[in-house]
Protein backbone atom coordinates (compact mmCIF):
# COMPACT_ATOMS: atom_id res chain seq x y z
CA UNK A 1 0.00 0.00 0.00
CA UNK A 2 0.96 3.52 -0.84
CA UNK A 3 2.36 5.58 2.57
CA UNK A 4 2.09 9.39 2.53
CA UNK A 5 4.72 11.04 5.18
CA UNK A 6 3.08 14.58 6.21
CA UNK A 7 2.27 17.04 8.48
CA UNK A 8 -1.83 17.68 9.39
CA UNK A 9 -0.90 21.87 9.41
CA UNK A 10 0.98 21.68 5.68
CA UNK A 11 -0.48 22.95 2.81
CA UNK A 12 1.02 20.75 0.18
CA UNK A 13 0.59 17.67 2.35
CA UNK A 14 -3.17 18.89 2.35
CA UNK A 15 -2.94 19.14 -1.26
CA UNK A 16 -2.15 15.40 -1.65
CA UNK A 17 -4.51 14.19 1.10
CA UNK A 18 -7.13 15.89 -1.25
CA UNK A 19 -6.13 14.73 -4.09
CA UNK A 20 -5.80 10.95 -2.47
CA UNK A 21 -9.60 11.33 -1.31
CA UNK A 22 -10.96 12.70 -4.52
CA UNK A 23 -9.34 9.77 -6.44
CA UNK A 24 -10.50 7.52 -3.68
CA UNK A 25 -6.68 6.19 -3.60
CA UNK A 26 -6.09 4.30 -0.31
CA UNK A 27 -2.61 5.28 1.22
CA UNK A 28 -1.57 4.73 4.50
CA UNK A 29 -0.55 8.22 6.26
CA UNK A 30 2.00 8.72 8.77
CA UNK A 31 2.05 11.95 10.36
CA UNK A 32 6.02 13.35 10.64
CA UNK A 33 7.31 16.71 11.66
CA UNK A 34 10.41 17.86 9.65
CA UNK A 35 11.07 20.29 12.13
CA UNK A 36 11.42 17.69 14.94
CA UNK A 37 14.75 17.51 16.56
CA UNK A 38 14.94 13.55 15.85
CA UNK A 39 12.51 13.95 12.55
CA UNK A 40 13.30 10.73 10.36
CA UNK A 41 11.77 12.75 7.47
CA UNK A 42 15.45 12.91 5.66
CA UNK A 43 15.59 9.44 5.84
CA UNK A 44 12.61 9.49 3.08
CA UNK A 45 13.69 12.74 1.37
CA UNK A 46 16.92 14.03 0.91
CA UNK A 47 15.56 17.87 0.96
CA UNK A 48 14.05 16.99 4.39
CA UNK A 49 10.72 18.19 3.04
CA UNK A 50 6.50 17.16 2.92
CA UNK A 51 5.18 15.39 1.48
CA UNK A 52 6.42 12.47 0.66
CA UNK A 53 4.97 9.56 -1.51
CA UNK A 54 6.29 5.90 -0.70
CA UNK A 55 5.74 3.99 -3.27
CA UNK A 56 5.29 0.00 -3.33
CA UNK A 57 8.77 -0.70 -4.17
CA UNK A 58 9.83 1.77 -1.86
CA UNK A 59 10.40 4.58 -4.53
CA UNK A 60 9.79 8.00 -2.41
CA UNK A 61 8.05 10.82 -4.72
CA UNK A 62 8.65 14.49 -3.66
CA UNK A 63 7.55 17.31 -3.49
CA UNK A 64 3.65 17.71 -4.20
CA UNK A 65 3.58 18.45 -7.53
CA UNK A 66 5.21 15.33 -8.42
CA UNK A 67 3.15 13.50 -6.17
CA UNK A 68 -0.23 14.77 -7.36
CA UNK A 69 0.78 14.39 -10.95
CA UNK A 70 1.41 10.38 -10.66
CA UNK A 71 -1.54 10.14 -8.02
CA UNK A 72 -3.89 11.70 -11.31
CA UNK A 73 -2.15 8.91 -14.15
CA UNK A 74 -2.31 6.18 -11.76
CA UNK A 75 -5.96 5.78 -11.34
CA UNK A 76 -8.54 7.23 -13.85
CA UNK A 77 -10.93 8.31 -11.14
CA UNK A 78 -11.96 12.08 -11.18
CA UNK A 79 -9.26 13.32 -13.65
CA UNK A 80 -7.80 16.34 -11.60
CA UNK A 81 -5.50 17.66 -14.51
CA UNK A 82 -7.22 18.23 -17.46
CA UNK A 83 -5.19 16.23 -21.35
CA UNK A 84 -5.96 18.91 -23.17
CA UNK A 85 -2.65 21.21 -23.32
CA UNK A 86 -3.88 24.19 -23.04
CA UNK A 87 -6.25 23.30 -19.90
CA UNK A 88 -3.51 21.66 -18.62
CA UNK A 89 -1.16 24.79 -18.67
CA UNK A 90 -4.04 26.62 -17.03
CA UNK A 91 -4.38 24.29 -13.95
CA UNK A 92 -0.66 24.01 -13.71
CA UNK A 93 -0.37 27.50 -13.43
CA UNK A 94 -2.86 27.76 -10.86
CA UNK A 95 -1.14 25.26 -8.96
CA UNK A 96 1.98 27.12 -9.42
CA UNK A 97 0.78 30.20 -8.08
CA UNK A 98 -1.08 29.03 -5.31
CA UNK A 99 2.14 26.99 -4.08
CA UNK A 100 4.38 30.07 -4.15
CA UNK A 101 1.97 31.87 -2.22
CA UNK A 102 2.47 28.79 0.13
CA UNK A 103 6.14 29.26 0.11
CA UNK A 104 5.73 33.20 0.62
CA UNK A 105 3.20 32.29 3.99
CA UNK A 106 5.54 30.08 5.15
CA UNK A 107 8.30 32.17 5.20
CA UNK A 108 6.83 34.29 7.06
CA UNK A 109 5.78 31.89 10.03
CA UNK A 110 9.54 30.61 9.71
CA UNK A 111 10.69 34.26 10.00
CA UNK A 112 8.84 35.57 13.30
CA UNK A 113 9.97 31.76 15.11
CA UNK A 114 13.24 33.52 14.63
CA UNK A 115 14.84 35.26 17.59
CA UNK A 116 13.23 38.85 17.52
CA UNK A 117 16.44 40.76 17.08
CA UNK A 118 17.47 38.33 14.15
CA UNK A 119 14.38 38.89 12.46
CA UNK A 120 14.52 40.67 8.90
CA UNK A 121 11.62 43.06 8.72
CA UNK A 122 12.36 43.42 5.11
CA UNK A 123 12.12 39.94 4.30
CA UNK A 124 8.63 39.67 5.89
CA UNK A 125 7.71 42.72 4.43
CA UNK A 126 8.62 40.92 0.37
CA UNK A 127 6.69 37.60 1.24
CA UNK A 128 4.06 39.85 2.45
CA UNK A 129 3.77 41.66 -1.02
CA UNK A 130 3.78 38.65 -3.00
CA UNK A 131 0.84 37.10 -1.00
CA UNK A 132 -1.32 40.41 -1.76
CA UNK A 133 -0.49 40.01 -5.21
CA UNK A 134 -1.24 36.67 -5.18
CA UNK A 135 -4.52 37.49 -3.95
CA UNK A 136 -5.51 40.07 -6.36
CA UNK A 137 -4.33 37.64 -9.40
CA UNK A 138 -6.46 35.00 -7.97
CA UNK A 139 -9.44 36.73 -7.53
CA UNK A 140 -9.21 38.17 -11.34
CA UNK A 141 -8.31 34.68 -12.83
CA UNK A 142 -11.02 33.63 -10.36
CA UNK A 143 -13.70 35.81 -11.50
CA UNK A 144 -17.50 35.13 -11.64
CA UNK A 145 -16.59 31.37 -12.83
CA UNK A 146 -17.71 28.38 -11.00
CA UNK A 147 -14.35 26.51 -10.68
CA UNK A 148 -10.81 28.00 -11.54
CA UNK A 149 -10.40 25.99 -14.77
CA UNK A 150 -13.95 26.94 -15.77
CA UNK A 151 -16.75 24.54 -15.16
CA UNK A 152 -14.62 21.29 -13.99
CA UNK A 153 -13.48 20.86 -10.52
CA UNK A 154 -9.46 20.30 -10.68
CA UNK A 155 -6.11 20.52 -9.25
CA UNK A 156 -6.13 24.49 -9.84
CA UNK A 157 -9.05 24.89 -7.61
CA UNK A 158 -7.54 22.18 -4.83
CA UNK A 159 -4.38 24.56 -5.26
CA UNK A 160 -5.69 27.43 -4.15
CA UNK A 161 -8.11 26.35 -1.95
CA UNK A 162 -5.08 24.54 0.08
CA UNK A 163 -3.21 27.68 0.17
CA UNK A 164 -6.65 29.52 1.48
CA UNK A 165 -6.92 27.16 4.05
CA UNK A 166 -3.54 27.95 5.32
CA UNK A 167 -3.90 31.19 5.18
CA UNK A 168 -6.74 31.32 7.58
CA UNK A 169 -4.76 28.66 9.56
CA UNK A 170 -1.27 30.81 10.11
CA UNK A 171 -2.40 34.25 8.85
CA UNK A 172 -6.00 35.24 10.33
CA UNK A 173 -4.84 39.46 10.24
CA UNK A 174 -4.95 38.78 6.00
CA UNK A 175 -8.71 39.92 5.91
CA UNK A 176 -8.72 38.04 2.15
CA UNK A 177 -12.65 36.88 2.78
CA UNK A 178 -13.80 40.98 3.68
CA UNK A 179 -11.20 41.81 0.19
CA UNK A 180 -12.34 39.06 -2.06
CA UNK A 181 -15.87 37.79 -2.01
CA UNK A 182 -15.29 35.52 -5.08
CA UNK A 183 -12.25 33.62 -3.01
CA UNK A 184 -14.72 33.25 -0.10
CA UNK A 185 -17.51 32.01 -1.70
CA UNK A 186 -14.94 29.79 -3.58
CA UNK A 187 -13.15 28.44 -0.35
CA UNK A 188 -16.76 27.68 1.39
CA UNK A 189 -17.85 25.57 -1.25
CA UNK A 190 -14.52 23.55 -1.14
CA UNK A 191 -14.90 23.24 2.46
CA UNK A 192 -18.10 21.41 1.60
CA UNK A 193 -16.77 19.06 -0.26
CA UNK A 194 -15.93 15.65 2.06
CA UNK A 195 -11.99 15.81 1.18
CA UNK A 196 -11.41 19.12 2.64
CA UNK A 197 -13.55 18.99 5.75
CA UNK A 198 -11.81 15.80 6.34
CA UNK A 199 -8.07 17.30 5.84
CA UNK A 200 -8.97 21.32 7.72
CA UNK A 201 -5.61 21.81 9.41
CA UNK A 202 -5.78 22.71 13.07
CA UNK A 203 -2.81 24.23 14.57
Amino acid sequence: MLKLIYSPTSPYARKVRVVLAEKKIECHAVEMSPWAPDTRVPDFNPLGKIPVLMLDDDTALYDSRVIVEYLDDVSPVSRLIPDPARQRIVVRRWEALADGMCDAAIGIVLERRRDASQQSPEYIERQQRKLAAGLVEMSRELGERTWCNGETFTLADIAAGCMLGYLELRHPDIDWRGQYSNLAKHADKLGRRASFADTVPVA
